[in-house]
């Protein structure tokens, strides 16, 4: 399963199954001398992959008025490029006005014709810049967020060594948190069965990445000293969702024992532009969190304003 699949990561857990000493992996597995794709498998959310790459079938991607049109779906890795977009518009950036797009990765949308156009390998978020000459593609997140840094120069710093830092730390994240998705939340809560080794591998390694950020957080008031950066935007979505719901994880991990990341997460998610961002393209959660397709500002109010009207008047 890919790690944008697992997390959809801020979705409610599995409902666990009751081990009967049956649901396991059966002893004495050998792997076949050549393997052989036989039948889609994987638990939840990951039976529509494959093995080969391309379009399984035509859909032409939807163009909406902005030059910027982003493909994506309210998993950690499409939060990072919505909180940014949303971080820019806040800062008086026009430019970065932009048409949101459900795709959804349960439902294969990301195998269309019109997708696998824009990134090959099948994966949101993906997006379209049509100020560009001819219009430029971008897929992968943290490119995204590259991208648009340099773009509206916001969100990385112009000198060193506070550049270099902010590429390593989004590089790092880039790195680290498919163990944490396709890792840790697929064996501990999506798997079709239960694996010991699997879960207490990838259990290690996810809160050896929480006292990565902890330790340094210890000494830094974001991730890159004192000033909020792309590092931030791609971190918080994945390991703040890791401190608070991901999984129904958190007792199982202990994360109270991680406080100064416990205090960065709390101070990016009370920034308005990351509570706008997280809500669209989400997919789960009351009404009242999602934004299904983002085309406007107005689009956060409308939703605000249906709730009401959903509640009989009483305002959420």
């Amino acid at each position: 399963m890919s790690d944008d699949q697992t997390a959809a990561a801020e979705i409610e857990p599995a409902e666990a199954e009751i081990d009967d000493g049956s649901n396991n992996q059966p002893p004495g597995y050998l792997p076949p001398r050549v393997w052989t794709w036989e039948k889609p498998s994987g638990g939840q959310f990951a039976n529509v992959n494959r093995p080969v790459s391309g379009a399984t079938h035509e859909k032409v991607l939807p163009v909406g008025r902005h030059p910027l049109q982003l493909y994506s779906m309210g998993t950690p890795n499409g939060v990072k490029v919505t909180i940014m977009l949303e971080e820019l518009l806040a800062l008086g950036h026009a430019g970065a006005e932009y048409d949101a797009w459900m795709i959804s990765i349960g439902d294969g949308d990301q195998f269309g014709s019109g997708f696998v156009a824009i990134n090959p390998n099948s994966k949101i978020p993906a997006m379209m810049d049509h100020s560009a000459d001819p219009p430029l593609r971008l897929f992968e997140s943290g490119s995204i967020l590259f991208y648009l840094a340099e773009k509206f120069g916001a969100f990385l710093p112009a000198g060193q060594p506070a550049r270099a830092e902010t590429i390593s730390w989004l590089m790092w994240q880039m790195g680290s948190a498919p163990f944490v998705g396709g890792g840790f939340g697929h064996f501990y809560n999506y798997a079709p069965f239960k694996i010991e080794y699997a879960i207490d591998r990838f259990a290690m390694e996810t809160k050896r990445q929480l006292h990565v950020l902890d330790t340094h957080l210890a000494g830094s008031e974001y991730i890159v000293g004192g000033e909020y950066t792309i590092a931030d935007i791609a971190i918080w979505p994945w390991y703040g969702s890791m401190m608070r719901e991901a999984y129904g994880a958190q007792e199982f991990l202990n994360v109270s024992e991680y406080p100064n990341l416990d205090r960065w997460v709390d101070l990016i998610a009370a920034r308005p532009a990351v509570q706008r961002g997280r809500m669209v393209n989400r997919t789960f959660g009351g009404p009242e969190s999602q934004v299904r397709e983002r085309h406007a500002a107005s689009d956060f109010e409308e939703n605000r304003e249906d709730m009401v009207e959903a509640r009989g008047g009483e305002r959420v």
